[in-house]
């Protein structure tokens, strides 16, 4: 709306990978603000000693307990998963918006969340990836588990990613639960040899993390029928610039939500 005043934002992460284009689409937003940043590595320090132009002169800090001392709208987290649970509920402790771009929530996780969220009467998008045709992977996939009944997910990632599966193959797998659960040809506990071959069951559906080089961040799925199958692939490339232009619209989007909202697709008409 003209005439309001810029969302406060604070960024968790913001030296990261992710982060650091973050710093610059928010400076160069004008209905944006950036008041408070943390990163540990470069904490004590300001962000336009360690990032170029136009890195504001902002002083980084080493939490975000220490960062929320600066009254912000909207926190952005690009950290751990051994951190971000923390950071979400902190943030939500004190009435702020969240946006997570963070990977490795359990569904326990997500669960203590959105109670929290709903109690304090506030938004929290978490979002498994941000770029726009892993959106629509997810919806058409979605629209094919209503007509095909047996599939499989597939997620690559780098080889250093930690956690398996990745965030963009459990939010899809939880959704495509609200649809059905996938039928299985052989029963798991039935198999012979290692069952771990069969990957890992989330949210009903069988899950194969793959970590390699040569791969950024892709998630597959494959439905199968009688003498038919269906693919459908996403690929990320090396470029922050998906993720970015995500997450600067659901920074803008989350103050309408109550509660916690997981993928984009939450606030695009799709």
């Amino acid at each position: 709306m003209s005439g309001s005043p810029p969302l406060r934002v604070c960024l968790a992460g913001a030296t990261g990978w992710v982060g650091r284009a973050l710093v610059a689409a928010i400076e160069s937003a004008t209905d944006l603000e950036l008041v408070a940043a943390v990163a540990r590595s470069a904490a004590g320090r300001r962000l336009d000693e360690v990032l170029p132009p136009p890195a504001p002169p902002l002083r980084i800090s080493a939490t975000l307990e220490e960062a929320l001392g600066t009254p912000c709208d909207v926190l952005v987290d690009y950290t751990s998963p051994a951190a971000v649970r923390g950071h979400v509920l902190a943030a939500i402790g004190r009435g702020t918006h969240v946006v997570v771009g963070t990977s490795g929530l359990s569904d326990e996780d997500f669960a203590a969340i959105d109670a929290a969220a709903s109690t304090k009467r506030v938004g929290v998008l978490a979002v498994g990836n941000f770029a726009l045709t892993a959106v629509l992977l997810e919806k058409f996939a979605a629209m094919a588990a209503r007509h095909v009944e047996s599939w499989e997910i597939i997620d690559y990632g780098i080889p250093h990613k930690p956690d398996a599966p990745g965030s963009t193959a459990r939010q899809l797998a939880a959704r495509l639960a609200n649809v059905r659960t996938p039928t299985l040809g052989h029963p798991l506990e039935k198999t012979h040899g290692a069952r771990e071959a069969r990957g890992a069951t989330v949210s009903g559906t069988q899950v194969h993390s793959l970590r390699l080089p040569g791969f950024v961040s892709s998630i597959e799925i494959l439905f199968g029928l009688p003498d038919e199958r269906l693919s459908i692939r996403h690929d990320s490339g090396s470029g922050a610039g998906p993720y970015v232009a995500g997450t600067l619209l659901a920074v803008r989007k989350v103050s309408a939500l109550t509660g916690l909202h997981r993928g984009l697709d939450a606030i695009l008409d799709l």
